[in-house]
């Protein structure tokens, strides 16, 4: 990636060639031929690895993985080939944080996804050494009943063997019962410390199922919701929310303070919404909702949110609170019989990169 941006500052410059003769003219030199045939197929390869790269994080961790692999397109897009250093270096910075953020959710998931499976062996391998050790107390048990019996045979009063019989059996009777009863209760605390597992188990997936910074569902998690939905055939309807000119956000007063406008506006968007809406972050600035209806009904309660979402929010920054008017571009598409996933999003996308054609004036401004 270095190597690329390198290059492409080279080509506002004359290169440091090595010693010629007078004589040759700048075209002559072979580096100068060849430079308008390598920049293209090294961004080609560039964004093929991206790609790869992203499909590559989906094996490694399915729950984690669709987000980056979207992000690696998002990215592997912009590298066209009339990109410029200054945005090359701008992918090469955004993509670094990228995969430095999920490697380190990776790491988290898998260690906890590790730790729990760890415990519930551990408990199981108690067990079993607990059920072995009462069937070696119960067996030896048997086995003094079985040797008493045995002397019965050499016994000549009837009344002492009759007493040997019922003291026997009673004994035997005696560990029949605590065998059963320390088996049931044996049972019953594996029962319960696999339900507790589960529930671990459950909530690390509800977890995964999250977007980290604002709480709401993730991508990979709608995606699969969607699908769902699509099988089933019900009736829905997409809409795609992004806020408008948030770059400046990030650019004039840090990304922390995106950050937490992201948080506030996640917040309100969750609140604007009915319980049957899904809502999850899309990527970066952008976030989706999926209605259980058609436009009919939908439009009515986009306009509603719309104007829920669309107000001032107030942000700490280094020289204190402020307030920041926040406008939003949403876009809108229902599901037709004939569609797949991708053609619904692709209709609420261009919908609302419409609307935010019709609104290219700032959208942030600050308030004190």
């Amino acid at each position: 990636m270095i190597s690329l941006k390198k290059y492409l500052d080279s080509t506002s410059a004359t290169p440091h060639a090595p010693a010629v003769e007078e004589s040759l003219c700048p075209t002559d030199l072979p580096w100068e031929e060849d430079k308008g045939e390598i920049l293209p197929l090294a961004l080609a390869a560039y964004r093929s690895s991206l790609r790869e790269m992203g499909n590559c994080s989906v094996e490694a961790c399915p729950a984690l993985g669709m987000g980056l692999k979207q992000s690696l397109a998002t990215a592997a897009e912009k590298l066209t080939t009339e990109a410029s250093a200054e945005t090359v270096a701008s992918v090469q910075t955004g993509i670094g944080e990228k995969l430095q953020n999920w490697g380190r959710q990776t790491a988290e998931h898998y260690r906890r996804k590790t730790a729990e499976v760890k415990d519930l062996l551990i408990v199981m391998a108690h067990t079993a050494q607990s059920v072995g050790e009462r069937d070696q107390r119960c067996a030896g048990q048997i086995c003094e009943v079985t040797t008493r019996l045995q002397t019965i045979a050499s016994l000549e009063d009837l009344t002492e063997i009759r007493s040997s019989i019922e003291q026997s059996a009673a004994d035997l009777k005696t560990s029949v019962d605590r065998m059963t009863a320390e088996g049931k209760q044996a049972i019953a605390q594996l029962k319960a410390e696999v339900c507790c597992y589960q529930t671990k188990l459950e909530e690390a997936e509800e977890l995964a199922s999250r977007d980290a910074l604002t709480g709401l569902r993730n991508r990979a998690w709608v995606e699969g919701q969607l699908e769902r939905r699509f099988a089933r055939g019900t009736a829905l309807s997409a809409a795609i929310v992004d806020i408008d000119d948030f770059k400046r956000v990030n650019d004039k007063y840090g990304h922390l303070v995106g950050d937490e406008l992201l948080q506030k506006f996640s917040l309100e968007l969750r609140t604007a919404s009915r319980a049957t809406d899904m809502i999850g972050r899309w990527g970066g600035d952008e976030f989706i909702l999926v209605l259980n209806c058609g436009l009919a009904e939908a439009g009515p309660q986009i306009e509603r949110l719309r104007s829920w979402v669309c107000q001032d929010y107030a942000v700490h920054t280094r020289a204190g609170t402020m307030k920041l008017k926040v406008e939003a571009s949403i876009g809108l598409a229902e599901r037709t019989p004939t569609d797949a996933i991708k053609d619904l999003l692709a209709r609420a996308d261009a919908a609302m990169y419409k609307h935010k054609a019709r609104n290219r004036l700032p959208a942030i401004g600050s308030r004190r």
